[in-house]
């Protein structure tokens, strides 16, 4: 099981002894400079959150927060292993010790508890609608009867609109929501559904800067967490770095950073074991 964990006073005592001596002794803890690595899993497919780009780089708000929290357990961005963590998979990932932690757009529920522990939450989202930014025949969720509402395949999100709050809405289901945003910039659709976060990470990309807005909905609460093996130490030192994060201000900046242009108004940094049902 290839797990490189370093605690926040083993990190420490690494760095003094760098600082304090070239010639110190190579104890062999771990952490930057050691030659080891931490895993983390993300998503390479939603913009905003977690991506890879075709250059091979990671870019999103997920990204972002799992480097620094993976700096504040000792490793710098080149320590980092990126591993995806599809939404089937991440309960796996972690039972496997495949990945050190999920940052994921990984929504804290009873269920998953029962398998994995969460540090965080660290953003709480929304299920909401994107629409086109011209497009105010839709102020309220009653106003999707008719329309046509796109989300993936197997995605429960367009379901509870249509079966919950508009019963006569149209569902389109599309391979991923890019398409869904294809489909919306052409008309061919009237809204997506799914977490705010997402919405407003793939509207707030350049193609489409301006095109869409959210609706701002707030159709359910989704709490993401950083997930952990069962057990794993690592809970406590990750939330110690997630206050640290949203102290020193990263943690705004970052939102700003991924979600900002899509003019995304985001709920304030959630306290630590604070889950909004």
């Amino acid at each position: 099981m290839k797990l490189h964990k370093v605690s926040l006073a083993a990190a420490a005592a690494v760095a003094l002894s760098l600082t304090a001596s070239a010639c110190g002794d190579d104890g062999g803890n771990g952490g930057a400079g050691d030659g080891e690595k931490i895993t983390v899993g993300i998503k390479f497919d939603q913009p905003g959150i977690g991506l890879q780009t075709p250059d091979g780089k990671y870019t999103g708000f997920d990204v972002d927060v799992a480097t620094y929290v993976a700096k504040e357990l000792g490793y710098q961005p080149g320590d980092i292993e990126w591993k995806e963590a599809k939404s089937a998979d991440r309960e796996t990932l972690l039972q496997r010790g495949d990945v050190d932690f999920i940052a994921a757009s990984y929504s804290i529920t009873p269920e998953r508890q029962e398998k994995v522990d969460f540090a965080g939450p660290y953003l709480l989202a929304h299920q909401d609608i994107l629409v086109r930014a011209d497009d105010n025949s839709i102020t309220e969720p009653a106003d999707l009867n008719d329309k046509k509402l796109c989300s993936v395949t197997g995605s429960t999100s367009a379901q509870n609109v249509k079966t919950e709050l508009a019963p006569q809405a149209q569902l389109q289901e599309y391979g991923g929501y890019s398409e869904c945003l294809t489909g919306l910039e052409n008309q061919v659709i009237d809204a997506v559904t799914t977490d705010d976060s997402i919405l407003a990470g793939y509207a707030a990309q350049a193609e489409f800067k301006g095109k869409f807005k959210l609706g701002g909905f707030k159709l359910s609460n989704e709490n993401y967490g950083i997930g952990v093996e069962k057990g794993s130490e690592l809970k406590n030192e990750i939330n110690t770095a997630l206050e640290k994060m949203v102290a020193d201000g990263t943690w705004d900046k970052a939102v700003k950073a991924n979600f900002g242009p899509a003019n995304y108004k985001n709920e304030p940094a959630p306290k630590i074991g604070n889950i909004v049902s």
